[in-house]
């Protein structure tokens, strides 16, 4: 009896307040902006690169030819309640990561990996036990670099982070703004590898202490329970498009940098001229009448988000600077990552098979020739 009423409490202050709500976000709200993301990214990455001391994270030096990398972004796990968006995803999640640990790889996490919007430090340790410690493996080979995003600013904000994150990993993790990964080439040459979360920029994601704590603590949870998220551009098609675009120019203005980001739950795959050049390859296909090759590129093109089918004319010379990695929470239980492995650059998907779960690669890029566009 007191379980249903607690219940229908809570049903009527959802009813009251969901509308007024809404209303207030969109009135008060603002879409990513131009020149603050583009400061936003700036200082950022000037900071990690020239700076040992960053606030933001830390600079790293690899050799491709001896590292490999996973990249996975958002998560956001939960309680594997029907509010848990990660829960059908886990079986996938947990297979990629034997996979990749037993190649030795890296684990770059792009952050919105944990979901505090809707569910407390206490609940999301409990029941990610298996996938903490599946995580933990990267972590003790030192191979775990942990960035934290709009929706697990907790990471970045509570006093006590560190401690909760020693008890999930069994060790103390460090955890980012972002990274930079610089690969060296024999010829002097080098490529920096941007990884970050990808929501700086944003005012609704990224403000000042104040509005980071109060999105954290308050409007953030406030959603959660209310059952709305117009936070996040998981939800705006409009939005996720302007973002990953104001994600791709900032990226085409930088020297020799890779920028490598989550946050939209879209997969993009060196960004807009590479559907360009898929559409491109299918009038060839349908020119000749090979019709197992359209068949085929009709599909790869149907993979990309919608923001892929503009064209922006006026952006520089085309580059393969702007990479997402996705998300491991879509609603059929796969996840996508981008892959740095055995000489190339892949965006790969794990979904569940007749067998179990499988890794398939939906496209690739061998790092010479992503050299060879930067270089020439």
């Amino acid at each position: 009896m007191f379980d249903k009423t607690l219940s229908l409490i809570k049903t009527l202050i959802v009813y009251l307040l969901r509308r007024p709500i809404l209303y207030f976000a969109k009135k008060v709200s603002s879409a990513p902006r131009k020149e603050e993301v583009f400061a936003k990214l700036s200082e950022m990455y000037k900071d990690i690169i020239s700076n040992p001391d960053s606030k933001y994270g830390a600079l790293y030096k690899k050799d491709f030819q001896d590292n490999n990398f996973i990249i996975f972004s958002d998560h956001h796990k939960g309680n594997r309640g029907s509010r848990d968006e990660f829960r059908t995803a886990e079986k996938n999640y947990l297979a990629a990561l034997d996979f990749y640990d037993q190649l030795k790889a890296n684990y770059i996490n792009l952050g919105d990996s944990e979901e505090f919007w809707k569910f407390n430090i206490f609940s999301l340790l409990h029941h990610n036990k298996k996938t903490f410690k599946s995580e933990s493996r990267f972590a003790k080979r030192k191979s775990f670099y942990k960035i934290y995003g709009n929706h697990d600013l907790f990471w970045k904000l509570d006093p006590f982070a560190p401690l909760y994150l020693k008890q999930a990993f069994g060790q103390s993790v460090n955890i980012y703004g972002g990274i930079v990964v610089r690969v060296a080439y024999g010829d002097g040459q080098h490529l920096d590898l941007f990884c970050t979360h990808g929501h700086q920029g944003d005012r609704r994601s990224d403000g000042n202490w104040f509005s980071a704590w109060f999105v954290a603590y308050i409007w953030g949870p406030l959603q959660g329970f209310l059952g709305i998220n117009i936070n996040t551009p998981a939800l705006v098609n409009a939005e996720k498009t302007l973002h990953n675009r104001l994600m791709y120019e900032w990226s085409q203005q930088q020297e020799n940098v890779v920028l490598i980001t989550g946050h939209t739950h879209q997969p993009i795959f060196h960004t807009y001229s590479h559907i360009q050049y898929l559409r491109a390859q299918l009038l060839e296909a349908e020119e000749i009448a090979d019709f197992k090759a359209v068949e085929d590129l009709k599909e790869r093109i149907a993979r990309h988000p919608s923001q892929c089918d503009e064209v922006h004319p006026s952006l520089p010379k085309y580059k393969p600077t702007y990479f997402n990695a996705g998300c491991c929470c879509y609603n059929d239980g796969s996840i996508t990552g981008i892959e740095i492995k055995n000489g190339y650059i892949r965006l790969i998907k794990w979904a569940e098979k007749d067998q179990g779960p499988e890794r398939e690669i939906l496209e690739e890029l061998a790092l010479e020739e992503l050299k060879q566009m930067f270089f020439g």
